[in-house]
């Protein structure tokens, strides 16, 4: 990395060693005052169902604010103006307040659940939890990997240490503590986690905003932006960020483990204030910081070496001095870290409720047998973070795809809490024809003249009803989504009919909604079951029956 043709300020390498032995050493200290001798497999996986405002407010933020969001937030800022910032931090936090009228029928149906895949065991079977589990696997790993390449290229561009030596560090710093107490260690280290970040975004955008040139930045780099770029209402901005990402983040809400996992931990009559919390200060924080994008590209800034992960930590180095490089540092690493220890948590939920509890029954479980299997699939997806973070794939690529991934499942979902006659196979056949739909739109594997063009558009005019009807339902219920929905379809069609397809990842993830959506009620509206969802809490509950995380439950309990 080539640095030196520009003024920059980087840290000396004691410098940024003090700051993460002082971040993970006290990250560390805080998890063993938690841990137990005797660790409880039901608390390593959801802290007892039970913790408080405060905690789960502060963890459902910072799991949601993580450093990738920070540096897509920039990305989008730095691609398409100043709308773009406004275009991804806004969807995501109004993502998060959709989440919580769905939680709460989830946690009534499940109050002792761990996963949403052993949920969907219960009401289905087999093949519908491992889809769900695998998705979820693979969403966890690629957001792992995109927080140890935000660590890396922080440390990289900040100190005299390689990238590949940066995302050794961070990897093993956030493994240290996680291992040891597992999702009580990230919920309860998120909550000073949080504290940092927002204190340091306060501090550190109006002191890049005015060391970059205040107000007269506007006039003197508006000859930097295109047309697009400056206009607030660039089409451009929201056909190729805002819209793909009100599809992708309504995904990531309901399929993702990380989320579902604090929603089955916190108290369930405190569900809608956490989320309500989290919408708000989700929001503030990240719209805020995707204008150090704006701000790099109204200054003509470069990404060194061409790579777009460069770009926040180049902002630093180049408009903060060395105390506030250090405060900056330990936002970002703080970001990173409250993320990728909840991914963590969940594969080792996964592994635990999903692969071995649910292979040998829950009254089989042996809770120590769990335990081990949660540490060892830690230690296995912190190695395959790393295997997949030196390849330094782009941010912003990757939750877009993983979101749209999980857009094949999010209308079987939560159709099976609300509609008795979905089938396990309406279930994976519409998830399986779903993805399969997915990649070759998304990826361009076919041509889209012609005929087939014509047929996505349709398609994707569908998910469009799908994505708002299903936004709709959890606040108003089945009656005006479908209004909202059909009225949806009718008022787009005429203006997307021949261009949609034009717009591969937009088009993807619509796809996506719509052949899931249309291929599990089909499947579903004539089948003559009629479950009784009153029996899933009776298949789903706790492993480890022996009560022995009565102090830290507790104490995490009355942070409200």
């Amino acid at each position: 990395m080539d640095l030196e043709n520009g003024d920059y300020q980087l840290l000396a390498g004691s410098v940024v060693l003090g700051l993460l032995v002082l971040f993970y050493g006290g990250t560390f200290v805080m998890s063993l005052f938690i841990g137990k001798k005797n660790e409880n497999a039901d608390g390593y996986m959801t802290a007892g169902n039970k913790i408080g405002f405060g905690v789960s407010a502060a963890s459902m933020t910072a799991t949601w604010i993580w450093a990738s969001s920070m540096y897509a937030s920039a990305t989008s800022g730095y691609t398409y103006g100043i709308s773009g910032p406004i275009h991804y931090g806004l969807w995501g936090a109004l993502m998060i307040l959709f989440i919580y009228p769905f939680g709460r029928r989830i946690r009534a149906v499940a109050p002792k659940a761990h996963t949403l895949a052993e949920v969907m065991y219960a009401r289905h079977g087999r093949s519908s939890q491992l889809m769900l589990a695998g998705s979820n696997i693979l969403g966890s790993v690629i957001s792992l990997t995109s927080n140890f390449i935000a660590g890396g290229a922080l440390i990289a561009l900040l100190s005299p240490f390689s990238f590949r030596q940066g995302i050794i560090a961070v990897a093993a710093g956030i493994l240290l503590y996680t291992l040891w107490s597992g999702f009580r260690a990230s919920v309860l280290t998120d909550f000073a986690q949080v504290v940092a970040m927002l204190g340091a975004v306060v501090i550190i955008i109006p002191v890049v905003f005015f060391a970059a040139g205040g107000p007269g930045l506007f006039q003197s780099g508006a000859s930097n932006l295109s047309a697009q770029q400056s206009n607030f209402f660039s089409s451009d901005a929201f056909m190729n960020q805002g819209a793909p990402y009100i599809a992708a983040v309504l995904a990531y809400a309901i399929g993702n483990q990380t989320i579902a996992q604090r929603l089955f931990s916190v108290r369930e009559d405190l569900i809608k204030p956490t989320f309500i919390t989290a919408t708000i200060g989700y929001g503030a924080t990240i719209i805020g910081f995707g204008m150090l994008g704006v701000i790099a590209l109204y200054t003509g800034m470069t990404p060194i070496d061409g790579d777009i992960n460069n770009l926040i930590p180049q902002m630093a180095v180049t408009y903060l001095g060395p105390v506030l490089l250090c405060v900056f540092f330990i936002m970002i690493l703080g970001s990173l870290s409250s993320t990728a220890d909840s991914d963590l948590a969940a594969l080792s939920s996964i592994a635990m409720a999903d692969i071995y509890g649910q292979s040998v029954g829950k009254k089989n479980a042996n809770p120590k047998t769990m335990l081990l299997v949660g540490r060892i699939t830690m230690i296995l997806a912190t190695a395959a973070g790393l295997f997949f973070a030196s390849g330094k794939m782009n941010i912003l690529d990757l939750l877009v795809f993983v979101g749209a991934l999980w857009g094949a499942l999010v209308f079987p979902v939560i159709a099976s809490f609300y509609w008795k006659k979905v089938t396990n196979m309406a279930f994976t056949i519409s998830s399986l024809a779903a993805l399969g739909l997915f990649l070759p739109v998304r990826f361009e594997w076919i041509s889209m003249d012609g005929l087939t063009g014509y047929i996505v558009d349709i398609v994707s005019i569908v998910g469009i009803g799908v994505v708002l009807g299903l936004m709709s339902f959890g606040f108003f219920g089945l009656k005006v989504a479908r209004i909202i929905g059909i009225a949806a379809i009718a008022i787009v069609a005429p203006f997307a009919f021949g261009t949609l397809h034009e717009y591969a990842v937009l088009s993807g993830s619509l796809v996506a909604y719509s052949v899931s959506t249309v291929v599990c009620y089909l499947m579903s509206v004539r089948s003559k079951q009629d479950f009784d969802f009153s029996t899933i809490k009776d298949h789903v509950g706790d492993f480890d029956p022996v009560e022995t995380i009565t102090s830290d439950s507790d104490h995490v309990a009355t942070a409200k």
